[in-house]
């Protein structure tokens, strides 16, 4: 049996306390599908790679996959290749630092045109 999916990363969600997780926390459990996109006019990182959730219609602005951990996802978003990534919540601890509250999974997914 293949894989359907290869584990890329793990990481924590950077950023948390600045963007919109609040709005949407009770929305948010292990296994929630997140969408990644590049950030071009992110002036603290080159590399940045938003994370971002979907409602219905709107989306919300989560936070960033960590600094120093993005440029491999960054550069696949640039070449248009970020739909190979499935990017999942992991993990989520309200009671920790905000910075620690929301685990990520990266993934990537199998090519099905072959």
């Amino acid at each position: 049996m293949i894989a359907k999916k290869l584990f890329f990363m793990d990481c924590h969600l950077a950023g948390r306390k600045y963007h919109d997780a609040d709005e949407v926390w009770d929305d948010l459990k292990v296994g929630t599908v997140l969408k990644l996109e590049r950030d071009k006019e992110n002036r603290f990182d080159p590399y940045a790679v938003m994370v971002v959730f979907k409602k219905k219609d709107d989306e919300y602005l989560l936070g960033y996959i960590p600094r120093g951990e993005n440029e491999t996802i960054s550069n696949f978003i640039e070449m248009g290749w970020g739909n190979i990534f499935e990017c999942r919540i992991s993990k989520i601890d309200s009671e920790v630092h905000p910075e620690r509250q929301i685990g990520l999974v990266v993934k990537i997914l199998k090519n099905i045109s072959e």
